[in-house]
């Protein structure tokens, strides 16, 4: 499919997340979980002698529960405490010190405000969703709630959804919660539209995550307070405040993603990226494993040659250059074994270069116990599948299954989703051959490269960012360059991309560099 008959794909159906999105209900469901959790930790405290420390409505409310399913809300948060409670049954007493027993009291809690004081329905959102239908656009409701009939009917829109799929019909259905993509897959196949051809609105980060896994064909984000930077970070192609800033809905088009194969190889454009490049200066980041040496089967043997490093040495004589790697910081560094250059390991989470340039992200260590937990677990399940290979990182841990046979390689994907599953506080992703997890905070390394643009000083019209990347956790930072620099998405496989060029392996990126530095000349000059 080409760039333009992608750039025109209509969207078709939009599915419609329903707390804070259509109604107002987030606050009581915040109310509900602050009560629940501080009487619960009160009495902890008091009886173990423990300092008390409340719940957050703000923070840890959207971190550990919101568009989560409630069970699921509960565990979360109890684990970010270090709290770990019998998971009970569906049917226990809301009294019971299980995970099922404080979600049924929390149930009854947001129940009883709900009574008290009603729903209220944003403005513009139910004019806007019966504007999509008036144009022929499906809709559709997906919720983590098993309170969305009661919702909808107090704010007097029982009618307005055709489709729901909401935390009742999961269950019976056994789909998974978000930031799983199955509920919103369901409404989808009800509606009979391709995935592709729908939009997804969400408020919650794990809603929009939900969206970005399905494969949708936008997702938007609703912000109702701060500036939307989670949901973008976790998927939100656009992010409004208010739905009446998308209009009737018809204008809508799927996000412009175009096929690796349709790209132009960035050595035959060199004419074209040499005008981009007229007076203004570089800045150079660079993937490492797949960019800057082959991909091998083994992380250890990925061994930078030393025409390559001569090559890099030249760039950074003559502009900034950072090495951008889902490898610890201290891995990168010692296998470039170049001064001078800004290194930023385990996908941004922990910067440094010259001058003092320093920064690990400020809660990147909380997420320590969730990883610690995730590898005993990992270590554990895949012990007895030959060639599967466990590398802790600092702030990741990376399953490599290059070595692994063909009818083998499932098991390890289930073992690596099965955990991603259960410790709600890690983020799967995947690159060549590697299964990984993550802390599930709002960076990556597109948010890392922005990052370092403002703290180098770079963030300015004279400068154009270039990156050089090879797989998906590259494709955060070609988003975030795109329209502001250059992405150079390295491979010789065709899938989605939001780079601009291609090169098609690590020699290709060696001649590349190489031209880029007799362009920009001599550095003493």
């Amino acid at each position: 499919m080409s760039h333009a008959d992608r750039q025109q794909r209509t969207i078709d159906a939009v599915i419609f997340d329903l707390d804070g999105v259509v109604t107002r209900t987030a606050r009581l469901h915040a109310a509900a979980w602050k009560r629940l959790f501080d009487d619960y930790l009160a009495q902890r405290a008091a009886q173990r002698g423990e300092p008390f420390q409340p719940f957050d409505a703000d923070e840890d409310y959207r971190r550990f529960v919101d568009g989560k399913p409630r069970y699921e809300g509960v565990r979360s948060f109890l684990e970010s405490r270090g709290i770990e409670l019998p998971w009970g049954a569906p049917g226990d007493p809301p009294d019971r010190e299980t995970v099922c027993g404080l979600g049924n009291a929390k149930n009854a809690l947001f129940q009883e405000l709900l009574a008290q004081g009603g729903v209220e329905v944003f403005d513009g959102a139910v004019g806007f969703i019966r504007a999509l239908k008036e144009n022929g656009r499906e809709v559709a409701l997906v919720s983590s709630s098993k309170n969305t009939a009661a919702v909808l009917a107090s704010a007097g829109l029982a009618d307005l959804f055709e489709v729901r799929v909401d935390g009742v019909e999961a269950a019976r259905l056994g789909l998974r919660g978000k930031p799983h993509p199955d509920t919103f897959l369901e409404a989808a196949r009800r509606l009979g539209v391709e995935p592709a051809r729908a939009a997804v609105v969400e408020d919650a980060i794990a809603g929009v995550a939900a969206g970005r896994a399905g494969n949708f064909g936008l997702v938007i984000g609703v912000v109702r307070s701060g500036d939307g930077t989670g949901l973008r970070a976790g998927g939100a192609d656009l992010v409004v405040g208010n739905l009446t800033e998308l209009g009737d809905g018809t204008a809508l088009r799927a996000r412009p993603r175009l096929d690796a194969a349709a790209l132009p190889n960035a050595l035959d454009r060199a004419a074209e990226i040499r005008a981009r490049l007229d007076g203004k200066r570089p800045a150079v980041f660079l993937d490492y494993d797949g960019t800057l040496t082959p991909i091998v089967d083994r992380p250890e043997l990925a061994v930078l040659s030393e025409d390559m490093r001569a090559i890099v040495r030249g760039l950074a004589e003559r502009c900034p250059v950072a090495i951008v790697s889902g490898r610890d910081r201290a891995d990168v560094e010692r296998l470039v074994g170049l001064d001078g250059l800004v290194y930023a390991g385990s996908h941004g989470f922990d910067i440094a270069g010259p001058g003092g340039l320093r920064k690990e992200h400020e809660r990147a260590a909380a997420f320590l116990p969730a990883l610690d937990r995730a590898e005993e677990r990992l270590r554990r399940e895949v012990a007895g599948i030959d060639g599967a290979l466990v590398e802790r990182k600092k702030f990741a841990i990376a399953v490599h299954y290059r070595l692994v046979a063909d009818d083998q390689v499932a098991r390890v994907e289930s073992a690596v989703a099965a955990i991603a599953a259960e410790i709600t506080d890690l983020r799967r992703t995947a690159a060549k051959k590697v299964f990984a997890l993550r802390p599930r905070v709002d960076w990556d390394k597109g948010r890392a490269v922005l990052w370092l643009l403002t703290a180098l000083g770079l963030d300015r019209e004279d400068v154009l960012p270039l990156y050089l990347g090879d797989d998906d956790t590259d494709e955060d930072a070609f988003a975030a360059l795109k329209g502001r620099g250059l992405g150079i998405l390295v491979t010789e496989a065709d899938h989605p991309t939001a780079a601009d060029y291609l090169l098609a392996n690590t020699e290709e990126v060696g001649r590349f560099l190489g031209e880029l530095v007799a362009i920009l000349g001599d550095p003493t000059r």
